[in-house]
């Protein structure tokens, strides 16, 4: 499917849905709890049921009738080996933070299969793998190459293991399901980037009253055999999402009031509003709404590494900026969906936009963007950057791989489309 993306004036207000990573957290504590669990106002998304899938296939009973508020029936811990290969799309959040969650399994109890599509058996899992074995339980790559597929037993018994957590996840996984070791556990965190997506974890476990020592994020100790409880939670608007109407906002000759957003939440990608303001855009946050109005706009230098999936949006913007733009620190960008360093720098440059590759990052220099073909490489958030790319653009912007942005956000045309701006998919 393509996405057509034409100059537009947006004008009105937004709602952004829940959060991906509450949602997928949410999914895991209650499926791990003893009792029922109500999660609202989750996001509905194929990474989201990708995790509820996931989280049934190991004993978990959720249902998802009521799109409103999924209701949960947890295992106690006591996770069932699925009867089939869990295939968790497009998932790599589910991916790392379930693998963790298999290693509960006894040590006579049966094993689990990873796998998901052709872009997660590329991504990295064999930091989180390898601590795993280091904690007592058993857990492979398939074709030794340390990517799914994977095949997972029990039991996660505890003690010490490092981890270069270059993504988040990874150290997310071992904090949600240690505290159902059998035994202490040490975690030494050699290098970790995304730092607020751990925070997100550790709020998840104070609310569930986790007993554990965190040590300026380079030391985690989790004490053992405790417990997760049900629990009502309402997931709160996603950030992450919130980027790319922010930036579509900022580019355009626009008026635009953003809803639902909570500043109080730990979310990372709240700072792209900070980033905006930098470049010059005319923000203004309520405790109702964010309102962001087009205008002049200056390059500036970004450290990226906290907010990675900021990095396409933050690039396009760039395009537009007076002088030159340089978005760094951010080298976990390679090793997403795509490598989305070199899939942004490749597309803009399709568009006539002076754009440089770093090691980790961006350089980006004023550039009038044209429009034409570029490709989405099946990546929901470089399709959703360079969709906003085109309501800037001289020209339409045709994007393929388009039905990609269901991966996190299904409603991104429409929503757009409710603000003015004159998009169309396309067969």
């Amino acid at each position: 499917m393509r996405l057509r993306s034409c100059p537009s004036r947006l004008r009105g207000s937004v709602a952004i849905p829940g959060s991906k990573s509450h949602t997928i957290r949410a999914v895991a504590i209650a499926s791990l709890a003893e009792g029922s669990s109500r999660i609202e106002a989750p996001l509905d998304s194929l990474d989201t049921r990708a995790a509820v899938e996931c989280y049934n296939a190991l004993g978990a009973r959720i249902r998802t009738d009521d799109l409103h508020t999924w209701h949960v029936n947890g295992t106690g811990g006591q996770v069932s080996p699925p009867l089939d290969v869990i295939d968790v799309g497009n998932s790599g959040t589910t991916l790392r933070v379930a693998v963790s969650s298999a290693a509960l399994l006894p040590a006579d109890g049966g094993s689990a299969v990873f796998t998901g599509d052709e872009q997660i058996r590329r991504r990295p899992l064999e930091p989180l793998l390898a601590s795993l074995r280091q904690l007592g339980a058993s857990a492979v790559s398939t074709r030794n190459n340390g990517c799914a597929p994977a095949v997972i037993g029990g039991r996660l018994r505890g003690g010490s293991t490092s981890i270069e957590a270059v993504t988040s996840q990874y150290l997310s996984s071992l904090l949600i399901n240690c505290p159902l070791a059998t035994e202490p556990t040490e975690i030494l965190v050699t290098k970790l980037n995304e730092q607020p997506y751990v925070q997100i974890t550790l709020d998840w476990l104070d609310r569930q009253e986790i007993r554990y020592t965190n040590e300026n994020f380079q030391r985690f100790a989790i004490e053992p055999r405790q417990r997760y409880r049900g629990f009502t939670y309402r997931i709160p608007a996603d950030f992450s999402s919130a980027t790319f109407f922010l930036c579509a906002a900022a580019i355009t000759d626009a008026d635009v009031e953003i809803l639902g957003l909570d500043f109080s939440d730990v979310q990372g990608d709240k700072a792209v509003v900070d980033y905006l303001r930098q470049m010059g855009a005319e923000i203004d946050v309520t405790s109702t709404c964010v309102r962001v109005r087009g205008g002049s706009l200056r390059g500036v230098q970004l450290d990226l590494n906290a907010t990675p999936d900021a990095l396409p949006a933050m690039a396009v913007v760039g395009a537009v900026a007076e002088g030159t733009t340089r978005l760094t620190n951010v080298p976990q960008a390679r090793v997403k969906e795509t490598d989305r360093i070199a899939a942004m720098a490749g597309e803009l440059a399709r568009l006539g936009v002076s754009c440089t590759e770093l090691p980790d990052g961006l350089v980006v220099e004023h550039s009038p963007i044209r429009g034409g073909p570029v490709h989405g490489h099946d990546d929901h958030r470089v399709v959703m950057a360079m969709a906003v790319a085109g309501l800037a653009a001289k020209e339409p912007v045709i994007v393929d791989t388009a039905e990609s942005a269901g991966v996190t956000f299904p409603q991104f045309a429409s929503l757009m489309q409710d603000l003015g701006a004159d998009l169309e998919l396309i067969e």
